[in-house]
């Protein structure tokens, strides 16, 4: 079952599993007002957007046919060119269709984790910048394998628990609702000073924004909800405090991953957690 959601959103529900995909140019678009944009077609399968920055520097996000991000690149004003997401395993071939629904989801255990609670799962509340920082750079927790596509660390949820985690616990959304209201915006200027501390030690970091809500209402509502909530901080990041777009990513997981175990309304799981993913792209086991 497919169903097309405003927003350039779509949700594919295939057995028990749900995802949602959205279109991050529309993002890149707001987030760049002052940016040229423009669309060229690659052969008969691939569309490109370009985003030329005032800086001379373009991204370029290729999708297929469907609408399947293919890669994501920045290339700098001397011409070079740095692929920042690789969304396509290299020899396989991706079917026609909505791609991420058939490929098979790694199947991986949970991680072994060593370091520290409050190291591995941040929360902003009790968490100093330097805290932050480290939680932005540091390796994964469990080696990682190989290279791993987007979609292959979006699906995966033990994929992702190779890396650590900030919980933006400052940032509290209303029941229902994406918005966030003027006065918690400065709440994410410790997250933005550490997503830039990371940067500048490294251009081509990429980092997940995941949304999530709690277990009241039902699934496809709240996958919407969710992917808003997580677009929400993403423009934030980089209207407010300068966070380069092409740096994040966002996906919306609606209620699959409860912080608090409970079916009623709970504000603790109206949230948005980030991690660097940048290790699992690439297939690093170090910094």
């Amino acid at each position: 079952m497919i169903i097309e959601e405003p927003g350039n959103r779509t949700i594919v529900r295939q057995g028990n599993e749900v995802i949602i995909r959205s279109d991050e140019t529309e993002r890149f678009r707001r987030t760049y007002r002052d940016a040229d944009v423009r669309v060229e077609r690659r052969g008969s399968n691939e569309e490109v957007t370009i985003v030329r920055r005032p800086d001379g520097s373009e991204i370029l996000t290729v999708r297929d046919e469907d609408g399947n991000l293919i890669r994501r690149v920045r290339r700098e004003p001397a011409g070079r060119e740095v692929v920042l997401i690789e969304n396509r395993r290299s020899g396989i071939e991706r079917r026609p269709g909505y791609g991420y629904m058939e490929e098979e989801v790694i199947r991986l255990p949970p991680p072994n984790v060593r370091i520290p609670r409050e190291r591995y799962i941040v929360e902003t509340e009790r968490a100093s910048r330097a805290d932050i920082v480290e939680a932005f750079t540091a390796p994964p927790v469990e080696r990682v394998e190989r290279a791993y596509t987007l979609d292959e660390i979006r699906r995966s949820q033990p994929l992702r628990q190779r890396m650590p985690r900030v919980d933006l616990d400052t940032i509290t959304f209303e029941f229902g609702s994406w918005e966030l209201p003027p006065d918690q915006i400065d709440q994410l200027r410790v997250i933005a000073e550490g997503l830039l501390e990371a940067i500048s030690r490294n251009p081509n970091e990429i980092f997940l924004v995941e949304g999530h809500t709690d277990a009241v209402g039902a699934d496809e509502d709240n996958l919407t909800l969710s992917d808003r909530r997580a677009e929400t901080i993403a423009t934030i990041l980089t209207q407010r405090f300068q966070i380069p777009a092409e740096n994040l990513t966002t996906q919306g997981y609606g209620e699959q991953y409860l912080k608090v175990a409970t079916e009623a309304p709970e504000q603790q799981n109206r949230r948005v957690t980030l991690r660097r993913i940048t290790p699992l792209l690439q297939g690093q086991n170090q910094q």
